[in-house]
């Protein structure tokens, strides 16, 4: 149904800015290769004849009006930035392939009676500007305006500014409104559709995380005269707690992930014993019913384990996010277009964020995964095979047919 080689000359070209010798690609938002790209995907949708319009958080949108002009429109769509040195397919997949998918329906002539839109979201990533996804948490009203624009880069240039210097600042007026439903395809970056040879993914839903920050207090004094017996060293019991951490999470059978990503020892000299040592969790839990209660387990974990330690600490969340489950109604349609295309599929749960978990606020919203190449993504060594990409973008387009006829 969709022409595979002009998807894969498309992406290859778009994915050509901001490649690196080394195969790294690097479209950070609102970065000079952001606004190379922006150019060029805005290009590809009026050659089709797309009415192209842009918001205010530069947000790109291509629509395809629906001869019932009151119908909520479908939407599909992700994003075209990366995290420095990134993969090939994150994000850009789910855009390319929603333009494919438009163009190969233009192409048998027939009618849609639903608008379709194809949106590509600013700085679903973060890794320039904190929070990630804040082009589609924007629009979702997850973030306010004076917030999206006051968020900095590591020099100090704030998000208003730099979307002015790309020429990407549109209007409020131009936000995505009025969705019914919205389809995002994407690869998994996960292992677990290639580990069970399984070419498509019915995601049912985003993980819940939380991310926190312990810190465990202890007593400063010098590493050379301080006997082993007479110590308080924060950095040993810190350690103690991450293990214990990680234990609880391995014993867990729910597919729960828990990570400890920074960890930081004050004064921080060679020759001190650590007064003070932080360490950042961040804990992915999927099921919606027990998201609160294994947090609280979690929390009443850490504060046992410092009690038998003798220890003092601090607990101080960054952020929690409750788990995303995706229209029952969407999920099911998926499967069905799989089925018609003889294409096995599995149920499952996405354990990283994607603009879907905010677009799900607002409307009617699922994705669809194909495999990740041992399960790597954010790297140069991403892959996903042409032919597993094929059949993701055509299930995509089938689902798209069978919501705007």
């Amino acid at each position: 149904m969709i022409n595979i080689e002009r998807l894969k000359s498309r992406i290859n070209k778009l994915t050509s800015i901001g490649l690196d010798e080394d195969g790294g690609h690097t479209r950070l938002a609102l970065s000079e290769e952001d606004r190379t790209a922006r150019k060029l995907l805005i290009t590809w949708m009026e050659e089709l004849g797309l009415s192209v319009r842009i918001d205010d958080f530069g947000n790109i949108y291509g629509g395809k009006k629906g001869s019932i002009p009151n119908l909520d429109a479908t939407v599909l769509g992700s994003h075209i930035d990366t995290v420095p040195k990134g993969g090939k397919f994150d994000g850009v997949l789910g855009v390319i392939g929603g333009l494919e998918a438009i163009e190969s329906f233009i192409e048998t002539g027939r009618t849609n009676k639903r608008t379709i839109e194809l949106v590509a979201f600013t700085n679903e990533e973060g890794a320039r500007f904190t929070p990630q996804m804040l082009g589609s948490g924007a629009v979702t009203d997850k973030f306010p305006k004076g917030y999206v624009y006051k968020r900095k880069d590591d020099e100090g240039r704030n998000f208003a500014d730099e979307l002015r210097a790309i020429s990407f600042m549109g209007e409020d007026k131009n936000r995505l409104r009025n969705v019914q439903n919205f389809i995002e395809l994407h690869i998994e970056q996960g292992p677990v559709l290639e580990e069970q040879n399984i070419p498509i993914g019915v995601v049912q839903g985003i993980a819940g995380f939380s991310w926190f920050e312990i810190t465990v207090k202890g007593e400063s004094n010098h590493s050379g005269t301080t006997p082993m017996k007479n110590r308080s060293d924060s950095l040993v019991s810190a350690a103690v707690l991450i293990q214990e951490l990680n234990i609880w999470a391995n014993k867990r059978k729910d597919g729960t992930v828990l990570t400890v990503g920074k960890i930081n020892t004050q004064p921080g000299s060679v020759n001190v014993i650590p007064s003070s040592t932080g360490f950042t969790v961040d804990v992915r839990i999927y099921d919606l019913v027990t998201f609160k209660s294994t947090l609280a387990e979690l929390k009443q974990l850490i504060d046992d384990k410092a009690q038998t330690l003798n220890t003092e600490y601090e607990l101080k969340e960054i952020k929690t996010q409750r788990p995303v489950e995706f229209s029952p109604r969407l999920v099911d349609l998926i499967e069905k277009v799989s089925e018609k295309q003889n294409f096995p599929y599995l149920n499952m749960k996405s354990g990283a964020g994607h603009d879907a978990m905010y677009l799900n606020e607002i409307t009617d919203t699922a994705m669809i995964f194909v495999p990740s190449t041992k399960g790597i993504s954010h790297s140069p060594e991403e892959h996903t095979s042409w032919e597993d990409i094929e059949k993701g973008v055509n299930v995509l387009y089938g689902v798209m047919e069978s919501l705007v006829e």
